[in-house]
């Protein structure tokens, strides 16, 4: 339930309802006297106690009827309840008035019989043992109306709000996701990539045709995956970024030979889990391009499955003592989409020996 956060209204309601009271009852037109003192913090008092009292009774009831199509319910159950507090806190300021005004609560009573009924052009009272329920009425109507009212405007603004804040999320994902898909599609048709991917290719035309066409298939693979990628959905599913990444990993591979290793394990129950696409590509892009990849000295990547509906994309830690510093826009991107699409933090360790990224995978709706 939201906060009701009515401070100002209890204050400014209070103040307003006790200076019209004491106003209207003559109070001030008397000389004034520790009596007179008295009968005002009285009043105040009284005022004090009816607001909390039924705003008390109001958000008790509300907590237990929330829904709109308990709102008659609640409405009617709140009025009928407010009658009888109303009844019974009127009977009682009543006789501390009494008492306050003449010392005493001899021969204190409201009416002379059990019931009565009266009418006139000013007012009108239905009293039933010296408590007049028109008035407890006309009570508890008003703080309802004041409650309803205060209310139906606060749900207004804070629906208005949300509704704002949904927006602003879904141009936030679209933005964030724009942008990595941009990010990853640059990394890749930079020409120093299609340069040296050219370069591989033309040396294993004369020295392995075979492998060649291989590669080339590969390097296809790789760029009809990035181009529909940046223009399909910001999810995909686990086995079609994996059969992505074989073939990425296939061009790497080709360049770097046994300096560079991948290891793949991961449970056929995750096959179809989603994850922002190419997240994968990023991360084993910059597992690459930080770390010193030499056969004497191999960088091996893993991507594994856990426990939980996670993902641990990890390599071991063999940084260039002349690296690019990271800007961390990679990382920063993937962290933005799972934040925006409800699916949970990534999770990044680094401890001088590996470098780990742990995803959470979403399960399909």
């Amino acid at each position: 339930m939201i906060p009701l956060n009515d401070r100002w209204l209890r204050i400014v309601g209070i103040s307003l309802l006790s200076v019209l009271y004491i106003l209207s009852s003559g109070i001030l037109s008397q000389p004034f006297s520790a009596a007179i003192g008295l009968r005002i913090g009285l009043s105040v008092g009284i005022f004090v106690v009816f607001w909390h009292a039924f705003r008390a009774l109001i958000v008790f009831i509300r907590r237990r009827f929330l829904s709109k199509q308990q709102a008659g319910k609640r409405l009617l159950l709140t009025f009928l309840a407010g009658v009888v507090m109303a009844s019974g806190l009127s009977w009682l300021s009543a006789g501390l008035r009494f008492w306050v005004r003449h010392g005493t609560l001899v021969n204190y009573h409201n009416a002379e019989q059990a019931a009565s009924f009266s009418l006139n052009s000013m007012t009108v009272s239905f009293s039933l043992f010296g408590i007049d329920l028109f008035q407890s009425m006309l009570i508890t109507g008003f703080y309802l109306a004041v409650y309803e009212t205060f209310f139906f405007i606060r749900d207004s603004v804070v629906n208005q709000r949300r509704l704002k804040q949904v927006e602003q999320e879904k141009e936030k994902l679209h933005t964030a996701n724009l942008q990595s898909q941009l990010d990853a599609l640059k990394q890749q048709v930079q020409p120093h990539f299609l340069f040296n991917s050219l370069n591989v290719l033309d040396s294993l035309i004369d020295e392995d045709p075979t492998q060649a066409r291989i590669f080339l298939d590969e390097l296809s693979s790789v760029y009809r995956y990035l181009l529909r990628a940046n223009r399909d959905s910001n999810l995909t599913d686990l086995s079609t970024e994996l059969e992505f990444i074989q073939s990425y990993f296939h061009l790497l591979k080709t360049r770097h030979g046994t300096g560079l290793g991948l290891h793949v394990a991961v449970a056929d129950e995750y096959q179809a889990c989603l994850l922002p696409t190419l997240t994968l590509q990023l991360l084993v892009e910059n597992a690459v391009k930080h770390n010193i990849v030499l056969p004497d000295q191999p960088l091996h990547i893993s991507i594994r499955t856990a426990d939980n509906d996670r993902l641990v994309v990890q390599n071991n830690l063999q940084r260039k003592s002349t690296r690019i510093l990271s800007n961390q826009v990679g990382l920063s991107n993937i962290a933005t989409q799972y934040r925006l699409l409800g699916g949970g933090e990534i999770r990044v360790e680094d401890d001088d020996q590996f470098f780990t990224v742990t995803l959470p995978l979403l399960r399909p709706a």
